[in-house]
């Protein structure tokens, strides 16, 4: 393996063992607490422009599997591990992970102290990097991190470039979910809850939406600030009050800037399937699957007509909200996490349930 260095901006560096693709990549790095589930996570779309570093030391040993994918897309734009390993034990493997980045222009990391990468992250907060050859000093590399501006478009990049059916056997209710970076087992799942399920792009309007007849609307995950997607945040408003309506981690988000609320970054975020969630309601403790950077801040709550449901006993943040008045609800976690904890499955119980009660 090729020698390669991880600079980040404030000046420290990283050099380790290359894997999967030899390009280079100016982003943002964020860590991940699972111990399995790598090849959820690198095709997941809300890692786009990220540079994921993984806590669990042995990545790559189960291998790719056809049937695993979250989606179409290799998001990540890069990932750093302790170890890789490259010899999967697993029956199912097609490719192994190395591959996998090497096809779709992810480059990886190997061999550098992550416990110490993670610690700074904690410590310092999330940061801008860049991932570059052993011979690029610290000086290049700060200049090409400062070169590289910013993207606002992430959303846009992940997004379905046109409306597409996912259709199950004796469906009970028909859901338009607006895609801004959809996981794929969210959809299964809306099918597996009796859901005929019409996904349309993100700059979807309102009319566009309600001309498809939906008994509920569901809002996706996805990468990014929400403030960069203002369209969705305006279709949202038009939506409000029209038909049952669930949103998850971004679609969250977005449900609640759509209702006047605001929202904050994140110091290093919240990634990994260990994070207990309090129903407000209910006193329940759930374990989830999370994976974001920004937070809905619950002092903007108050006027918005939107009543915070459920809070993160780790930190404290928001993790949902609900109107029952427009029978409105979303959760910051992955209730759809494959694999991760289940506890939350009955959210979408719950939204099937609220369209009942609607027709």
């Amino acid at each position: 393996m090729a020698l390669k260095k991880l600079i980040l901006e404030d000046g420290s560096e990283y050099t380790g063992y290359g894997f999967g693709a030899a390009s280079e990549k100016v982003c943002e790095i964020v860590f991940n607490t699972s111990m399995v589930g790598y090849q959820e996570i690198v095709s997941d779309p809300s890692y786009t422009d990220q540079a994921v570093v993984m806590s669990y030391p042995l990545i790559g040993n189960y291998g790719v599997t056809d049937d695993d994918f979250e989606s179409r897309i290799v998001s990540p734009s890069a990932l750093i591990v302790r170890d890789i390993n490259d010899n999967p034990s697993n029956f199912r493997w097609a490719k192994t992970l190395s591959e996998l980045l090497e096809e779709n222009d992810v480059p990886g990391i190997s061999g550098i102290d992550t416990r110490k990468l993670i610690r700074s992250i904690r410590d310092h907060g999330s940061r801008r990097c860049i991932i570059t050859d052993v011979s690029v000093s610290v000086e290049e590399g700060l200049h090409k991190i400062e070169q590289t501006a910013v993207p606002h478009d992430a959303v846009k990049r992940v997004s379905c470039a046109k409306k597409w059916y996912s259709r199950t056997s004796n469906p009970l209710y028909n859901v338009v979910a607006i895609d801004c970076g959809m996981k794929t087992n969210i959809v299964r799942m809306l099918n597996e809850n009796r859901c005929n399920v019409t996904i349309v792009p993100f700059c979807a309007d309102a009319d566009e939406i309600l001309s498809l007849k939906p008994d509920g609307i569901f809002i996706s995950n996805g990468p990014g600030d929400p403030t960069d997607v203002p369209e969705v945040i305006e279709t949202l408003r038009s939506l409000k009050g029209k038909a049952p309506m669930f949103g998850i981690c971004l679609g969250h988000q977005l449900i609640c800037l759509s209702y006047g609320a605001k929202t904050y970054k994140l110091k290093f975020g919240h990634r990994g399937g260990n994070h207990p969630v309090k129903d407000i309601r209910t006193g329940k403790i759930e374990i989830t699957s999370q994976n974001h950077s920004y937070a809905v801040d619950e002092s903007s709550l108050a006027k918005t007509g939107l009543t915070a449901s459920h809070i993160n006993l780790l930190d404290n943040t928001v993790e949902g909200v609900c109107s029952d008045t427009d029978r409105v609800f979303s959760v910051q976690y992955h209730p759809e996490s494959a694999p991760g904890p289940r506890d939350s499955g009955y959210l979408f119980k719950q939204f099937t349930e609220l369209m009942k009660e609607t027709k």
